[in-house]
């Protein structure tokens, strides 16, 4: 993540990641504007390049060929990006509101969703029928298509509703795909038969009388069967019927029609028009709110409507673009005039391809190419990413607009304060953690709400205090999903310990700014923190947040333990075996993030790992006898094992096949990107036996890669190993494996502890 120079003094706000976004963030990233801040709320990490989405269901292309990858993009632009789903605009106070998180403040908002086939509006389709749209949920059952085909017997026949230029691409890309696939297994591929459903007489009704001639020659052909003039009426499970008594057993019927915005929208008294898409001007403003942009196909331009097509919301991206910039700085945004006409690029599925503007129309093998080297050159400028400009000094135009706000501007880049006058404002802190509602526990005499000066808790009888601290900067640039790792992490060591967590106290650095941006930051961290010690059962009791450069949060945490139950480093017992809970990578991982060399979904799944409580798993090995567990963290695998081997008085082997490892881990260690802290780990390879021999492994350098918020590593007697694994894969930690073993002590001495095998 970077951290600007320059402190916030608007925030944009984009929701979702269609075609237009990433065109703006792109073009943010190549000339940022200082102050202005842009966060992406997106529920998706990877989205789909529509234009060659047939091409990767006709297995042309891989996933990745047609996803652009927004979290390194919005790495890349400075951006901060949210994984979620909005679900409502909150205009009275300039918020928007997302499911599973805090409300994300706005002084400028731009909307590109996309939209989604209608499905509710027909007799069981939302039920029973597939929706093109969201493309991940299609994605999904495609996947799942293409794995029964491997088993499927007998006949397969496939509806399609809609019959534009999506669902007659998306049938022929479709039926050449699964033709192939049945082929290659020695399957008769006349067992799949495709039918193409419309309320419409034609298809294509969108193009001119040439194209649609080809595509009915084409869907003949090959054996599509149309069934036009009459709508669908109902679709149950395996049966769909028309409106003119039509029906036909289906095994998939998959929707491409009747595409509108998503019921929220009707909440927010933007101006909408019958399909419940966003009203814009040719500024791309929406026609009631100066503050609110739209584009792609969520917007319908009043003076200028187009079909919904991704060639629009493409060719909107730049002057969007340049309309959030213009109104960050207070300047009059600039009319947009969509072209008359537009290349229409339409592919049979088989590598051909008919192309049309107005009247024109032509098409071949050779049109196919030009379709995928005009794609191919589209993705490359979201994969390869150029050196971007630094920016440059803060215009007054920026500040200019609220004279409170520049003097607040003023003060946030002035000469900072050391001691306690490097503390954020008590106003700040009272209205951000005003909100917060952390959990109340009876032996918590004074918290968080109190204005005494410290937190008063109370020891229960025969119990010992556990207290640990952990703190550390922020590694992602969402302060909600920071909080929630930060809080994680600190709770993994009480939890290691065999401990009950009872409080915590927070220290935070906020970077400097003007009060509403500093508030929402501190807001938006402590409620994920929050979130996390509540689930824990952990009451927040207090805590100090000051200034500086960088975002950074940390935890004293309390404890309740019995003294006779306690977990520790040195409990391991010769013939134990080893337990791992989490797999391990996040170190090199987040390295190469910020290196915009990790692919979004492998920070997702590093994120998923980090967030998830060690609370149950530390129960669970508790119950079957283990002594020895600690959490692993920053020495890494091989340095925690080490650190238990020593106080222990006993030797372990690793299997390093075995270690559960994150998505991705491997290649970027392979890349040689590597934490920070990884040559300090290196120091511990003294402690394996035949070090030499090792260090060319593929995973090698993995276990002394430093670890945020990780897993129990933990022993467990031979006899109960097996249990204990299933146990805590139900308790919802798939990737729990045994690692190794616990070894008597060589006669050498404790020189050399581990043994590495695979």
């Amino acid at each position: 993540m970077r951290t600007p120079d320059q402190p916030v003094l608007r925030d944009i706000v984009l929701i979702g990641g269609g075609h237009s976004h990433v065109g703006v963030l792109k073009r943010f990233a190549m000339k940022p504007v200082p102050g202005v801040r842009l966060t992406l709320i997106c529920r998706d990490t990877h989205t789909p390049y529509s234009g060659m989405l047939p091409g990767y269901v006709a297995g042309h292309y891989s996933y990745d060929d047609v996803h652009i990858d927004l979290s390194r993009l919005a790495e890349y632009a400075g951006a901060r990006f949210y994984r979620a789903e909005a679900s409502g605009i909150d205009r009275s106070s300039k918020r928007v509101i997302c499911k599973g998180r805090p409300d994300v403040p706005y002084d400028i908002l731009s909307i590109n969703i996309g939209s989604s086939p209608r499905v509710n509006e027909v007799d069981g389709a939302s039920q029973y029928a597939v929706p093109v749209k969201p493309i991940t949920g299609f994605n999904n059952r495609w996947l799942d298509l293409l794995s029964r085909i491997e088993n499927h017997e007998g006949p397969l026949t496939i509806g399609v509703v809609g019959a534009g230029a999506g669902g007659v691409e998306l049938t022929l890309a479709m039926q050449y795909r699964l033709r192939n696939e049945l082929e290659q297994r020695g399957r008769d591929p006349g067992q799949l038969h495709f039918h193409l459903f419309d309320a419409v007489n034609e298809i294509l009704p969108t193009h001119n009388e040439k194209v649609r001639e080809i595509f009915r020659k084409t869907l003949s052909e090959r054996g599509v069967k149309l069934h036009l003039g009459s709508p669908v009426e109902k679709v149950s499970e395996g049966f769909l019927r028309t409106a003119a008594g039509e029906s036909l057993q289906t095994d998939e019927v998959l929707w491409v029609t009747r595409a509108g915005g998503p019921a929220w929208l009707e909440e927010t008294g933007l101006a909408l028009d019958d399909g419940l898409f966003l009203r814009v001007r040719d500024t791309l403003q929406v026609e009631n709110d100066d503050n609110i942009f739209a584009a792609g196909d969520i917007a319908n331009v009043a003076n200028h409507p187009r079909e919904k097509a991704g060639v629009f919301a493409v060719r909107q991206g730049p002057p969007l673009a340049d309309n959030l910039k213009r109104m960050a700085l207070g300047q009059t945004p600039k009319d947009f005039h969509p072209q008359k006409k537009w290349l229409a690029l339409i592919s049979t599925g088989d590598k051909y391809a008919v192309a049309s503007r107005g009247d024109m129309q032509f098409d071949g093998a050779l049109v196919w190419r030009w379709k995928d080297w005009i794609d191919r050159r589209f993705m490359q400028k979201f994969t390869d990413l150029p050196a971007m400009d630094e920016g440059g000094a803060l215009p007054d135009t920026a500040a200019a607009q609220n004279p409170e706000e520049a003097s607040q501007a003023i003060s946030a880049v002035a000469m900072r304060c050391g001691g306690c006058g490097a503390k954020v404002g008590s106003t700040v802190l009272s209205r951000a953690l005003g909100e917060l509602r952390p959990i109340e526990r009876d032996d918590i005499l004074i918290g968080l709400h109190a204005p005494d000066d410290a937190a008063v808790l109370r020891v229960p009888p025969g119990k010992a205090v556990v207290h640990t601290v952990d703190f550390f900067r922020a590694f992602i640039d969402d302060p909600y999903t920071f909080g929630r790792v930060a809080a994680n992490h600190a709770l993994g060591d009480v939890f290691a310990m065999g401990a009950e967590a009872q409080s915590a106290t927070a220290v935070a650095t906020v970077p400097y700014g003007i009060e509403s941006k500093v508030e929402d930051v501190v807001f938006q961290m402590m409620s994920g923190a929050v979130d996390v010690l509540n689930e824990a059962g952990c009451a927040l009791v207090g805590g100090h947040t000051g200034e500086g450069r960088e975002l950074a949060l940390g935890f004293a945490v309390n404890g309740l333990i019995d003294p006779d139950e306690v977990m520790s480093k040195g409990g391991l017992r010769a013939g134990d075996v080893l337990i791992l809970t989490k797999p391990i990578g996040t170190g090199t991982l987040f390295a190469a993030h910020a290196r915009l060399a990790a692919k979004g979904r492998w920070i997702d799944s590093a994120l998923a790992s980090m967030v998830q409580s060690n609370k149950k798993a530390a129960d669970c090995l508790r119950s079957f006898g283990s002594k020895a567990c600690t959490d692993v963290t920053g020495f890494g695998l091989l340095g925690h094992l080490v650190e238990m081997t020593r106080p222990s008085g006993v030797d372990a082997e690793l299997d390093l096949s075995a270690i559960p490892i994150l998505p991705g881990a491997e290649e970027t260690a392979a890349a040689g990107i590597l934490s920070s802290l990884q040559p300090a780990n290196i120091r511990l390879r003294r402690g394996i036996r035949d070090q030499e021999k090792w260090v060319k492994h593929p995973r090698y350098a993995l276990i002394f890669d430093p670890q945020t918020a990780g897993g129990l590593l933990a022993s467990v007697s031979a006899d109960k190993a097996e249990d204990c694994v299933r146990e805590l894969k139900a308790l919802g930690y798939p990737h729990t494996a045994i690692i190794g073993r616990v070894l008597p002590q060589d006669e050498s001495g404790p020189i050399e502890p581990i043994t590495l095998r695979e």
